[in-house]
């Protein structure tokens, strides 16, 4: 099994706003924008490094503008049989879309983390790369 953190997931008032800073001050690639979960969802990429900007305002501005810290593993169902072996009280099963199965797992100290796994061969070829 391999995890690695992908993204840090950020509310994002003026969605424009946002990615038009990022692009000019850090040198941000819009790499996906579409519409999920009935929102606009747009991931980019700075370096290495990954921001998905969901298109709602935050409940509370500031350190609450950040939702979650996205993890990604090759094997979603073992991690979860790990968490639920250890204690960790998960509301809500794996959720499938499909392409991407993904589940909200409580960390310490309040952090919420979108643990994730993406079927690579069910993505159009431009956003492959974005998941490796």
């Amino acid at each position: 099994m391999v995890c690695h953190v992908h993204h840090v997931h950020i509310f994002a008032s003026d969605i424009e706003k946002n990615i038009k800073f990022y692009e000019k001050f850090f040198g941000g690639k819009v790499i996906l924008d579409s519409e999920l979960a009935g929102a606009r969802n747009v991931f980019m990429r700075i370096g290495n490094g990954r921001l998905h900007l969901y298109d709602q305002p935050p409940k509370n501005p500031g350190k609450g503008s950040i939702h979650h810290l996205g993890i990604q593993t090759d094997n979603i169902e073992e991690v979860v049989s790990k968490l639920r072996s250890e204690g960790i009280v998960l509301k809500k099963g794996i959720s499938d879309l499909g392409f991407w199965k993904y589940i909200m797992v409580p960390a310490p100290d309040e952090i919420l983390i979108e643990l994730f796994q993406v079927d690579k061969t069910k993505l159009p070829p431009q956003y492959v790369d974005y998941f490796e």
